[in-house]
């Protein structure tokens, strides 16, 4: 009988931990909209993503829009008036290719049901540069029939073991009235319950759940049908916003209503920007910065919510999350964004089933295209496919295991499947204290945080490792992959030349790397000085 002989890991001379890490950056990314998804360069990213970054699901707005030519009400038309049909037809043509290329990576669609066919809409004001129509159904008899041809045009096509690994969300923030819903509360619950019970009468076992309500508030803004400004006053002026009471909406009125009338609710969604929007008392928008642990903190509210709940089974789905709900938040394409993320999402990685970072890609059209390379778009990677850091972040969390060794407030050690450690540390600096990165309009109003620190040392001994194995660290800082600041000092060209999309892709990549062995006693000394909003990494070196 063979003996196993392999030296027990320890950290700092005591026995490592042994706990399950869960990936919930990697589960889903968010995307813009379904057409979108047609381009080649949105393809691109994607696969890398997937390949690169470990996504799994993807999730994205604008299924039933027009652009997409699902449901039809009348044919054509060109120049002439359209014919009108006997009755609606369903075409997949657009939809079997988003759905075709998603599954050919082999990731799966996170599938958000919305918006609303201009056919069927009850009115005709839209939302967006592609205007799309976000009323309630002018016949909740054809939506459930528009519903339920649909997947069952994707049960046919992939089969429904394939299909039952989706989860259905309804909506998409519907509680943000008029823009994303123009009906009232009951109105949504009355969507969810038709489209709940379409989703159990095709098959039981398919996963449906919402309200992907937007944010946290600490006032009744949404308490009633519809929005009321009226009460925002306070939060909009309040001195010290993180002593206010956030809470969650349309969460615990979605329960009782899906409770009272035994309707399913397999998870929870909901989306939680560390920001706010609320208008003061002369009607004056104010944004609000919430403080670096509120992602935290929201998560735990939700989970003690759902434990207390008709429904504690139900999982946790954060549909979107990002810095600050801004598409031109020129915060999103630096190194302080990476740090934030990084920092939150090992913090949060025991309270959610997945938290989907909103967007994986710039190419993200509501306000129509970005100006210029870096306008502060949402994604881990530009229009032009360079790499910003949150990428590198997000790859550097991909390389983690799946059991945690050790974990501190500064970074995380795992247990690899290879019978080896990768690791993550990050400098949040303490001058922050607990303030979160906020916004900025302009990309030159991110050098207020170029300032802050000091520097840390991370230090640790990592024991029980195979004597010569080479590990790659790889540092992320504003001197290594700070390609928004590159292009800062090209003079924030509008229109790149092709020279300066390969000189700007390679800025973007230039990590500071290096090597350390493990000694011949199967120690691993880790001891780096990380800069003010460092990321690094320490991975077993593969060729």
């Amino acid at each position: 009988m063979s003996v196993d002989t392999t030296p027990a890991l320890t950290i700092d001379g005591r026995s490592a931990a042994d706990e399950p890490l869960h990936h919930v950056w990697s589960v889903c990314v968010g995307a813009g909209r379904a057409n979108e998804a047609l381009r080649a360069d949105w393809q691109s990213h994607f696969r890398e993503a997937v390949q690169t970054l470990g996504a799994r699901y993807v999730r994205f707005h604008g299924l039933f829009h027009d652009d997409m030519f699902v449901y039809r009400a009348s044919n054509g038309g060109g120049f002439g008036p359209p014919t009108p049909l006997e009755k609606p037809v369903y075409t997949f043509a657009y939809v079997d290719k988003v759905f075709d290329t998603i599954l050919a990576t082999g990731a799966r669609p996170f599938v958000e049901l919305g918006f609303m066919p201009r056919e069927l809409a009850t009115q005709t004001e839209t939302l967006f540069w592609w205007k799309a129509h976000c009323s309630p159904p002018t016949d909740m008899g054809a939506w459930v029939d528009l519903v339920t041809a649909t997947v069952q045009h994707w049960i046919d096509r992939y089969g429904i073991d394939e299909v039952r690994t989706w989860p259905f969300e309804v909506w998409n923030e519907p509680n943000l009235v008029p823009h994303f819903w123009t009906g009232t509360r009951t109105e949504y619950f009355q969507l969810y319950e038709a489209t709940a019970r379409a989703l159990k009468a095709i098959d039981p076992q398919l996963k449906v759940g919402g309200p992907s309500s937007s944010v946290f508030v600490p006032d009744s803004r949404y308490d009633g049908e519809y929005h009321d400004k009226s009460v925002e006053a306070a939060t909009a002026e309040a001195t010290d916003p993180d002593a206010l009471p956030w809470k969650p909406v349309w969460i615990h009125e979605l329960i009782a209503y899906c409770a009272e009338r035994d309707l399913p609710l397999d998870f929870l969604s909901t989306h939680l920007y560390p920001t706010d929007y609320a208008f003061d008392t002369q009607g004056v928008g104010r944004s609000i910065s919430r403080d670096r642990d509120a992602t935290k903190k929201d998560l735990e509210v939700m989970r003690r919510v759902i434990a207390e709940s008709p429904y504690p089974d139900a999982e946790l789905h954060i549909t979107e999350w990002s810095t600050s709900p801004s598409s031109r938040d020129h915060m999103h394409d630096t190194v302080y964004a990476a740090t934030y993320i990084t920092r939150a999402f090992l913090q949060s990685h025991a309270l959610a089933d997945s938290i989907s970072y909103w967007t994986f890609t710039d190419v993200f059209e509501e306000g129509g295209g970005g100006i210029g390379p870096f306008h502060g778009g949402f994604g881990f990677v530009n229009e032009n496919g360079i790499h910003k850091p949150t990428f590198h972040a997000m790859r550097m969390l991909n390389r983690l295991g799946d059991r945690i060794a050790l974990q501190t407030e500064h970074g995380i050690v795992t247990r690899t499947a290879e019978d080896a450690v990768a690791a993550v540390f990050f400098n949040y600096p303490d001058s922050m204290g607990s303030q979160s990165v906020g916004g900025a309009t302009r990309y030159a109003q991110t050098h207020r945080l170029a300032g802050e620190g000091p520097a840390r040392r991370i230090a640790h001994s990592v024991a029980g490792l195979t004597p010569g194995d080479v590990y790659t660290v790889e540092i992320l800082d504003r001197e290594h992959g700070d390609v928004a600041e590159a292009w800062h000092r090209l003079g924030e060209p509008l229109n790149l030349s092709p020279q300066q999309v390969a000189d700007l892709a390679a800025v973007a990549d230039d990590l500071d790397r290096r090597t350390v062995t493990v000694r011949a006693d199967g120690v691993l000394e880790i001891d780096i000085t990380l800069a003010p909003w460092a990321v690094v990494s320490v991975s077993r070196h593969t060729t």
